[in-house]
């Protein structure tokens, strides 16, 4: 329905909304102002049953709006990171970034809809016209500024429609909480996850090439052997994050060779097992050289010397790799004594 089938006695008033002189363009005067043309009323100007839909088609919006974030908080707390879930066409994805996606996209849309929809049914859409005037804004200026403000609040019935104004603060009081919630993802929470390995009292040393468990005998001076607790597995899920806390280097050096006591006390019949994790960056160690004892990190070239408690003798790493304790069990295999006493890899501040 248009203006044009309402009879005239129910349209609201006019506006005088013209520019002081008009005129109707021709060879003397090409750009005359032929002024706004007439202005034709919506049917929720005239009728307030549709001005009543409007108005809760908008406050249904900020209220999906709400749902939606409360949906995407709840998502990212009940979802684990690793679901993966089938979705046609997209395929297997992230169940996590898949809800997190859409619940965040609809609680957007949902604000910007409703704000749309409020603006184009229930708002003044007339258009004004105001005539030039200079860069500075004497006090006539700003007067008329704030008039003109409490005359704009004043058309967009934010104070007749409750419903609208109290649904559209409640969507735009909550969709703040999703980004507070993506603040959980900028580092890790306060906890000692990070200060304890696989590692325990009992658990045996099992060689990382051939899986099998390793006896004193199976360690030759001078060669270097990598091992992983018992009980971890390639196939588990949480395998590489356990693996990059837990990995193991074996060296196995004469006693009268060792020069730190504690190491010599932590080792059985001078096998030594060190942290295979840089202390700078994380990196994993693998080269070594038996006639120095010394071990190479290939990222940042930090050497360690194993036979003086792997303490830092060159690069940038900041301490020595921590040791395990270790001994052997009844059967004659080697077992840790306990868990590493201080936490493995890069600096304490990036341990959790």
């Amino acid at each position: 329905m248009s203006s044009q089938d309402i009879p005239e006695e129910k349209l609201p008033a006019e506006r005088d909304t013209t520019h002081g002189a008009l005129g109707v363009a021709d060879e003397k005067n090409p750009f005359a102002d032929p002024g706004l043309p007439p202005h034709e009323h919506r049917i929720q100007d005239i009728d307030e049953r549709a001005a009543k839909r409007s108005e809760r088609t908008v406050a249904l919006l900020f209220t999906l709006s709400m749902l939606a974030t409360i949906g995407f908080i709840a998502a990212f707390v009940a979802i684990p990171v690793d679901k993966i879930v089938y979705v046609f066409p997209l395929g297997h994805v992230s169940a996590l970034n898949l809800a997190l996606g859409v619940t965040l996209g609809t609680a957007l849309f949902a604000i910007g809809a409703g704000a749309v929809h409020w603006a184009r049914t229930l708002m003044s859409d007339e258009e004004l016209t105001d005539e030039r005037h200079p860069i500075e804004a004497p006090p006539e200026v700003r007067a008329k500024v704030m008039d003109d403000f409490r005359q704009g609040a004043k058309e967009s019935a934010l104070g007749r429609r409750k419903l609208i104004r109290n649904t559209m603060f409640g969507a735009l009081t909550l969709v703040p909480l999703s980004g507070v919630v993506l603040l959980r993802d900028l580092g890790p929470l306060p906890e000692e996850k990070l200060r304890h390995t696989a590692w325990s009292k009992g658990k045996r040393l099992i060689n990382q090439n051939t899986n099998e468990p390793m006896r004193p005998s199976d360690i030759v001076t001078g060669s270097l052997t990598f091992a992983k607790p018992e009980g971890l597995d390639e196939h588990d899920h949480d395998f590489n994050n356990e693996i990059a806390k837990a990995a193991l280097m074996i060296v196995r050096i004469q006693p009268d060779d060792i020069k730190d006591k504690q190491a010599l006390e932590w080792s059985h019949e001078g096998i030594l097992a060190y942290s295979k994790i840089c202390t700078h960056v994380g990196c994993p160690i693998s080269l070594y050289e038996q006639q120095t004892h010394h071990v190479l990190c290939p990222c940042h070239q930090s050497t360690f010397d194993l036979s003086d408690g792997a303490k830092v003798i060159f690069g940038p790493a900041g301490h020595a790799l921590p040791q395990l304790r270790i001994g052997v069990n009844d059967d004659g295999y080697l077992e840790a004594l306990s868990d590493f006493e201080e936490p493995v890899g890069p600096a304490f501040w990036e341990r959790g």
